[in-house]
């Protein structure tokens, strides 16, 4: 028996591949297709099922495009309904896979249909848990997301994930391997560890919601407090997850990657409406860039941004990056959803300046720079990390102008008044910038570095209160 994790740091995701005596089982598989099938192939083995252990919200799976490619059997827990073939497992169903059996173990509250796949070895052991967004290492699932107007609250969800916890999971051995869907990074829960991986005997012993002493009124009072907004795609993922329509990355990629001389990406920005998005690193992107260009860049936290920042699924995208990473662009992308990529900038941003065509930038300066502004002047400075890191600890007198919610609050800002921009470590600061400038600010200032490097120097700061500790 061979069980791999295969881990996206972008969207903070862990599938697994289960291979027993020449059969395998993939667990919430990503968009893409092919890594599944070149592991079965190299193992001499054939992908019988594909398990989801619910809909998934944060990312768009691959399940319907890996069973039409290998003939396997996606199995979802009970109440799922899809316009798509599946099995819907009934509790305790239990599946064979080479000597091995996954048991369905129905653990509703992230959502309704939210199961837990129960791994038993050929001597009969339980050995394993994929617990997808019910149990995550140091967390639980949010209880929110599968609220419905009139008939089911998040209190009420939570409810079912404390009786789904304490009757289907805390019950196994303290040995049994926790597998999550998830772990730190993911919007899925709110503090989950950077380990993907521990043994539930751990878990109950140090994961606040697992608590032995813990009532169901305090446990719901905990699992929802401080929950902020889902971001505002998870929606959509959801409904794609739920449908046949979704394309395979194939057919997504024949589109998407395709390059584009600069009369044609101009025209294209011009009179189709698509998005300009350049995927440089933000230092490339302050110095230069395509006017009116949104900054996300390929090296962070890509795909999530996207997701949270771009509210149109069908937005029409063409993008800027560097040489030999287009395939990843398009790939990252489609994997929360946004699948009409159009192509890309064939030569980047020197091919449009050959053209001579007009480029922009936004004014950049180290903390240094900014610490020796500060004392010369009443400077407005927008602080853009989230209101947990902001309370935590901020700039004497700073605005917290949170890029999760920038769409939503620019009535909050004046054109005419200058921004001194700032975030964690310099990437999110550039990408409101960006966004900023598209909407008619062009008085702003970057900090590089963001408050990391404003840490090192004398700049007043708030006192320091551990983020754990906020409400």
């Amino acid at each position: 028996m061979n069980i791999e994790q295969i881990y996206t740091g972008c969207l903070a995701q862990g599938a697994y591949y289960i291979e027993s005596n020449g059969e395998v089982a993939i667990i919430d598989p990503l968009r893409e297709s092919a890594p599944y099938i070149e592991k079965a192939e190299k193992d001499g083995a054939k992908i019988k099922y594909i398990f989801e252990t619910h809909f998934h919200a944060d990312f768009v799976s691959g399940h319907v495009d890996l069973a039409e490619k290998t003939g396997a059997t996606i199995v979802y827990g009970p109440g799922a309904k899809t316009n798509f073939d599946m099995h819907e497992a009934k509790d305790g169903e239990t599946f064979e896979i080479g000597d091995i059996k996954i048991k369905v173990l129905h653990t509703p509250g992230h959502t309704l249909e939210s199961s837990t796949f129960l791994l038993i070895d050929k001597e009969g052991n339980e050995k394993a848990i994929f617990s997808g967004d019910t149990l995550f290492i140091g967390d639980v699932g949010r209880p929110d997301l599968a609220q419905k107007a009139g008939k089911i609250t998040q209190e009420d969800l939570a409810g079912m994930l404390f009786d789904s916890l304490r009757n289907k999971i805390m019950t196994l051995p303290d040995d049994v391997v926790v597998y999550p869907a998830h772990g730190a990074g993911s919007a899925c829960g709110k503090n989950m560890s950077k380990e993907t991986t521990d043994l539930l005997g751990n878990q109950k012993k140090t994961n606040y919601a697992l608590r032995a002493d813990m009532t169901k009124a305090e446990f719901i009072a905990e699992v929802t407090d401080g929950l902020l907004p889902p971001p505002q795609y998870f929606a959509q993922n959801v409904a794609m997850n739920k449908s046949a329509d979704t394309s395979g990355l194939d057919k997504i990629l024949e589109k998407g990657n395709v390059g584009l001389d600069v009369e044609t990406f101009e025209a294209m920005a011009n009179h189709e409406g698509a998005l300009v998005l350049d995927t440089r690193h933000q230092e490339e992107f302050t110095k230069e860039h395509i006017p009116n260009s949104i900054f996300i860049g390929i090296d962070g936290s890509f795909a999530p941004w996207v997701g949270a920042l771009i509210p149109d699924l069908q937005q029409p995208i063409v993008f800027i990056t560097e040489e030999g990473r287009e395939v990843e662009i398009v790939t990252r992308l489609s994997r929360v959803g946004y699948d009409n990529t159009l192509g890309y900038l064939k030569g980047g941003i020197n091919a449009w300046k050959a053209e001579g065509k007009e480029t922009d930038s936004i004014k950049s300066i180290p903390a240094t720079e900014f610490a020796t502004e500060l004392k010369s002047g009443n400077l407005t400075v927008l602080d853009v990390r989230k209101p947990s890191e902001f309370q935590s600890e901020h700039v004497e007198d700073a605005q917290n102008f949170a890029l999760d919610y920038i769409n939503d609050n620019f009535d909050e800002l004046d054109k005419n008044q200058e921004y001194h921009v700032h975030c964690a470590g310099g990437y999110r600061s550039v990408i409101a910038a960006s966004i900023m400038k598209s909407r008619g600010f062009h008085k702003l200032v970057d900090i590089a570095g963001g408050f990391k490097a404003i840490s090192e120097t004398d700049i007043p700061t708030t006192d320091y209160v551990c983020p754990s500790t906020l409400k």
